[in-house]
């Protein structure tokens, strides 16, 4: 069997970048070809020091074995959320040790403090996906907080009864319900596409049978499937609304592909893209929207509070520009200075990097699995771009006790809908087991959870007399 040819560390980044410094960009999908991938069932010869060799000294919690096993943590459930590195640790930390007070408005000096670490921190999330100003970066809870703004302000405002809001089969909940919502209240229609054959994305196809009726206001569709893996062909997306629908919006859900890959806002093509905190190695509490400056412009405000007024009297209001528009009352200062620290920390690695050695290690992965005996693999084949991610189940087995088992191991992974219930529907299963690698993550943890695998498979066996 060949081995994998991981990319070779560079040498050791540092723990932050200067303010500004922009991710190098290009076609995500030329990074590396999924051609390049090598098959194979047994871990790569360890030939060169790789990515997670040089960041997982970096993530403390990766060092701890697991009280009742004694086992080495084997942490597979980043989709979920990632581990945070050190300096994201810190820079939160130093925050409420050193900086602690509430932004904007006050005079004094530990407010100017925050108040700049807190702008500084945006203007790190806009050069992180390559925005034309931190105007356009509105900070959020977190990502599904981010699509309801959209939902409540521009939807509200612009949809009404005979207009289409086109969503996949593939959505995360949090992509799909607020659009529901918001449909029932405007009288709008909410469509949905469905999967090419082969799983590896949603049907373009479909979707431009629907474009071409002329009814479809919004197109909102996630860019990487945190379930299939599969990732949206957003060129062929803006090009048929061009097209077909030209004064549809895009909003693209990019909770799987910000912290995986480069995204550049300025190339996309879409008016909206909504991400997460704490799957980019930053903490919870946090995310980002990202929308063209005249498009948050158009939007009517949706929470009311401090900051978001330009002036208040007791019949009226009038309202600040974006994004303080969108930013009701004290913000989560803390988790935003610490994004800010998540955005240096992967910019001093480099975007192309993380997606080269993850295209790499999800290949791996994959094939890891597909060799055990019994196991079905989710989402496109190896011909296909796909995420680090693997959903899978075992023959005759529920995917909570495959997980439970593998916890025992020592191997943390993830079971249930994964907030898709959806298309767990369409795939006619209840559930899948998910394993989903990142940065830190490296072959030989995932021949851990392989082995696990097969020994999990081996005790249902044996107690089912098979």
């Amino acid at each position: 069997m060949s081995a994998l040819a991981f990319p070779a560390a560079a040498p050791s980044h540092a723990r932050g970048v200067a303010r500004g410094n922009r991710v190098a960009r290009g076609n995500p999908a030329s990074v590396v070809t999924t051609s390049t991938r090598a098959r194979a069932s047994a871990s790569p010869v360890a030939a060169a020091t790789t990515l997670a060799d040089e960041v997982r000294p970096d993530f403390p919690i990766l060092e701890q074995d697991l009280p009742d096993s004694g086992k080495r943590l084997v942490y597979l459930d980043s989709a979920a959320s990632s581990q945070k590195p050190r300096a994201v640790i810190d820079a939160h930390g130093d925050y409420y040790r050193n900086d602690n007070a509430n932004v904007h408005r006050g005079v004094h000096y530990l407010s100017g403090k925050a108040t700049d670490a807190y702008e500084a921190a945006r203007v790190k999330v806009a050069d992180f996906v390559n925005a034309k100003s931190d105007r356009e970066i509105v900070f959020t809870r977190n990502a599904s907080e981010a699509i309801n703004l959209v939902a409540y302000t521009w939807g509200v405002a612009n949809l009404k009864p005979g207009d289409e809001v086109v969503v996949s089969v593939l959505e995360h909940h949090s992509n799909l319900v607020p659009w529901q919502l918001v449909c029932a209240q405007t009288g709008a229609t909410l469509r949905h596409v469905g999967l090419r054959p082969d799983q590896s994305g949603i049907d373009l196809d479909e979707l431009e049978v629907v474009l071409k009726e002329g009814k479809v206001k919004l197109i909102a569709t996630a860019h990487v499937s945190n379930v299939l893996g599969c990732e949206l062909d957003v060129a062929r997306v803006a090009e048929m609304r061009a097209k077909h629908a030209p004064g549809a919006k895009i909003l693209l859900d990019a909770c799987q592909s910000v912290p995986h890959m480069p995204v550049d806002v300025r190339s996309l093509e879409v008016d909206w893209i909504v991400a997460s905190g704490h799957k980019m190695c930053g903490p919870t509490g946090i995310g980002f929207l990202w929308g063209s400056e005249e498009v948050l412009e158009s939007m009517p405000p949706w929470m009311g509070g401090g900051e978001m007024i330009q002036d208040v009297f007791m019949d009226r209001s009038t309202y600040a520009p974006p994004p303080a528009r969108f930013e009701a009352g004290t913000p989560a200062i803390g988790e935003a200075i610490a994004l800010g620290a998540a955005c240096d920390y992967l910019t001093a690695i480099g975007m192309d990097r993380v997606h080269a050695y993850e295209n790499e290690l999800g290949g791996y992965l994959h094939d890891a699995l597909k060799s055990v005996d019994g196991v079905t693999v989710y989402g496109p084949g190896l011909n296909s771009p796909r995420a680090s991610l693997a959903a899978f189940n075992v023959e005759n087995l529920h995917a909570n006790d495959v997980c439970t088992l593998l916890d025992q191991a020592g191997v943390a992974t993830r079971s249930g809908h994964h907030c898709t219930q959806p298309l767990h529907r369409y795939l006619d299963v209840n559930a899948t087991a998910r394993a989903s690698a990142y940065i830190y993550n490296t072959p030989n943890e995932v021949d851990v959870l392989v082995e696990a695998l097969r020994d999990t498979i081996g005790f249902f066996k044996d107690i089912n007399g098979a």
